[in-house]
């Protein structure tokens, strides 16, 4: 993984007067989950008043939380959560979101902006539908703003979903902690009142088994690490010629390797006996293996193609069958079922040069997440998935210095993300607090400034 040598350089006071004075951008050090850590460090202001707000403040008051209706105007502060779910038209938007905007210059470094509301989709007012859209509009556009490590997302409530949902405290939770520091201007949707909150916020996956495809090394490997760490004992898959890096990454989360092609048909199969045998039970699925076969679509030939494909997306889809045919990860008696999680891309929203084979198959893995999520839910159990836009991997260290410099700089929080911003992401999603969650990708990537 190569060092990010201008953030270090511009954290310190020599670097962050030069390049303040020639304005070069000024990425921050970012404020990532530590266990025993507060959930966050200083006041939260609640702006709002309808009852959703004061659902709110009863929660976070619960993780003992300093929760304010106002501050003086010259304290710092760490979080603002805007509520506008009783905005009926765009002009009512006007009192919170002015009231947001003058604490911005009180956030504390790595400080969030969390707004919640409606679903647009669920009202067919268009005054009410325009608010809610609009409330999409200031989050993105605030997200650009915001300095010093801070993000801006959206927590976004089915109709009549009780605020005090488990998947709710879930979401509010992981947005406001360091878990989602490299996560910003997107939406989370809450749409269904499943979910069991943990006993141990520190352990939300205790008790559950956990299988992760591409383990071996990169992002498979902190996902592996992250999932152990909240609990959760895992099975690390990989290929056979990764063998040797996948038994290490195995037995540092005290867990078992399974060396297998995920494109055998057999592969889905040999995945549930393993779980079988050694523990009895499956309750996790995450499909982060991948590969890239990257070339003009001019000068592509069919065995970079096909392999891509049956890789990326076509192996999720015949594994995804045979898991949700199997009593092991389909227990009917489980209040909350299966959870899937699977690795898209920005490069499968936005598209990229020279990779229309990898764009087509994360491109289908999010259709396949979207199209999934009524099969699941009928289960009690849930499919999302995580697009990650430039992450510090082996991968991209090979990238040329210039081109990996410019991906690093061209998002919001102006560097690149961690193997473990995804893992934390795909350890929220795969909890069973988050059952209320279905069919969503969200994107994992500083708010990439390329795609949606």
């Amino acid at each position: 993984m190569a060092k990010d040598s201008y953030t270090d350089f511009v954290n310190t006071g020599f670097g962050k007067k030069i390049t303040k004075a020639l304005g070069l951008p000024q990425p921050a050090r970012l404020r990532r989950y530590r266990p025993q850590a507060p959930v966050i460090e200083g006041p939260v202001v609640l702006l709002g008043s309808s009852g959703v707000t004061d659902a709110l403040a009863d929660r976070l008051l619960g993780w003992e939380l300093d929760v304010r209706r106002h501050v003086g105007p010259r304290e710092k502060i760490a979080a603002v959560i805007a509520v506008f779910d009783s905005a009926h038209s765009p002009a009512e938007l006007s009192q919170t979101v002015l009231a947001l905007g003058g604490l911005l210059k009180q956030l504390r470094p790595s400080g969030r902006v969390i707004t919640l509301f409606r679903s647009p989709d669920q009202t067919e007012d268009p005054a009410a539908r325009a608010a809610r859209k609009g409330v999409e509009g200031i989050t993105r556009s605030l997200a650009h703003e915001l300095r010093a490590g801070g993000t801006a997302n959206g927590l976004v409530l089915q109709e009549d979903l009780d605020p005090s949902a488990p998947s709710v405290a879930a979401a509010l939770r992981f947005l406001l902690s360091g878990r989602s520091a490299f996560v910003s201007g997107q939406f989370i949707t809450v749409d269904s009142v499943n979910g069991i909150l943990p006993e141990d916020w520190a352990l939300p996956l205790a008790g559950q088994v956990a299988v992760v495809t591409g383990a071996a090394r990169g992002i498979g490997a902190a996902i592996a690490g992250t999932l152990h760490r909240d609990g959760a004992q895992v099975i690390a898959v990989d290929i056979p010629d990764a063998g040797e890096q996948l038994a290490a990454v195995a037995n540092d989360v005290s867990g078992t390797a399974l060396q297998l092609d995920i494109t055998a048909d057999d592969a889905a199969e040999r995945i549930l006996t393993h779980a079988q045998q050694h523990y009895g039970r499956l309750d996790i699925v995450v499909h982060n293996a991948g590969i890239t076969r990257d070339k003009l679509l001019a000068n592509m030939d069919p065995s970079r193609w096909d392999s891509v494909i049956a890789v990326n997306v076509e192996s999720q889809l015949r594994m995804n069958r045979t898991f949700l045919n199997s009593e092991l990860f389909n227990r009917a008696e489980d209040t909350v079922g299966p959870r899937i999680v699977s690795l898209a891309s920005t490069s499968g929203i936005a598209g990229n040069r020279g990779q229309t084979n990898y764009a087509a198959s994360k491109s289908g893995v999010i259709g396949m997440v979207s199209a999934s999520s009524a099969q699941l839910q009928a289960r009690h159990g849930t499919i999302n998935a995580v697009a990650p836009g430039f992450i510090e991997t082996e991968m991209t260290a090979k990238i040329p210095f210039a081109t990996r410099e410019v991906a690093r700089r061209l998002n919001s929080l102006n560097q690149g993300g961690l193997p473990e911003d995804v893992a934390e992401t795909i350890a929220y999603l795969a909890s069973p607090a988050a059952a209320g969650t279905s069919g969503l990708t969200l994107r994992v990537c500083g708010q990439n400034l390329i795609g949606a």
